[in-house]
């Protein structure tokens, strides 16, 4: 009998009116590969106050029957990608971050497609999950904005490293991610340099390099069959990870935020990814964060 830890499903985020094709085959895919299950789940808020009692049901029953006819649609797109996969659907009353962060407890990954919204259109769509979501989840967000470029040969995914104890987590997730994928890990330590230059710049590239490599040595061990590249790139992070993502399966980063808004507790750069990445965005909390 499998343990609960082994039974955690990947959970997909499901929106109406129609599942984005990109999320949907991401997380089957990863469900399938991990020997998981599926969960596809949509929220149904709730009508908005002045509505009468007979208009209120009338519009919930109406939202979940919407949500019925995606679950199914979604469900049907997940089983033709993957016939033996273990698939479930749910309907949760609820604001749609709320509900997949509370989803996330009991989750191996949480996946939601990206619509690609402004900044301002972010603080302004009741809508927008991606960023609350990720910044509150309690186990790794896949936002899937782009696809994965998968016929990059030799295969790679990138790791964004500062030295942080987010981005350990980070590198962790992603040395897990590419041994599953057969593919090689691109480590990358993005360093902006201050205003006024070091004397030798040369020695501060070359420290940082070792810093990298160390950050990365106590996974080389565990995954013997993940080639790992070190870059240390001179400009501003957010700019260097989508510019390696280019070509990527994946970029992953550690969640860097402190509290406060949603959006500073996910960080800067996780959060310029967002909309910057050109492949899937993987968001990975600290072991700290999970016991929240």
């Amino acid at each position: 009998m499998q343990s609960a830890a082994a039974r955690r499903p990947i959970v997909l985020g499901v929106d109406a009116p129609a599942p984005a094709p990109t999320a949907v085959a991401w997380a089957a895919d990863e469900a399938h590969r991990r020997a998981r299950p599926l969960r596809l789940v949509h929220a149904v808020s709730p009508p908005p106050y002045g509505f009468t009692s007979a208009e209120w049901v009338g519009s919930l029953k109406e939202e979940h029957r919407r949500g019925g006819t995606v679950l199914d649609r979604t469900a049907l797109l997940a089983r033709q990608r993957h016939p033996s996969l273990e698939v479930t659907t749910d309907i949760v009353e609820g604001v749609t971050d709320q509900v997949l962060c509370e989803e996330s407890r009991h989750a191996e990954l949480v996946v939601v497609g990206s619509r690609r919204l402004s900044r301002a259109e972010e603080w302004l769509s009741a809508s927008s999950v991606t960023v609350p979501l990720s910044a509150q989840a309690h186990c790794p967000v896949v936002v899937v904005g782009a696809p994965e470029h998968s016929t990059q040969e030799p295969p790679f995914v990138v790791v964004g490293v500062d030295g942080s104890r987010s981005s350990a987590a980070a590198v962790d997730f992603a040395f897990d991610l590419a041994a599953r994928r057969g593919a090689e890990l691109q480590a990358v330590w993005a360093w902006q340099p201050p205003s006024v230059l070091p004397a030798d710049e040369r020695t501060a590239v070359q420290t940082l390099r070792r810093q990298l490599s160390e950050a990365t040595s106590g996974q080389v061990g565990t995954h013997p069959d993940v080639r790992v590249t070190h870059e240390v790139l001179v400009g501003h992070p957010v700019e260097q990870l989508a510019a390696a993502s280019a070509h990527a399966l994946a970029v992953v980063v550690g969640r860097r935020g402190h509290g406060g808004f949603t959006g500073m507790r996910l960080g800067s750069v996780p959060h310029g990814l967002l909309h910057h990445a050109r492949c899937p965005v993987v968001i990975v909390p600290t072991s700290a964060d999970h016991r929240h």
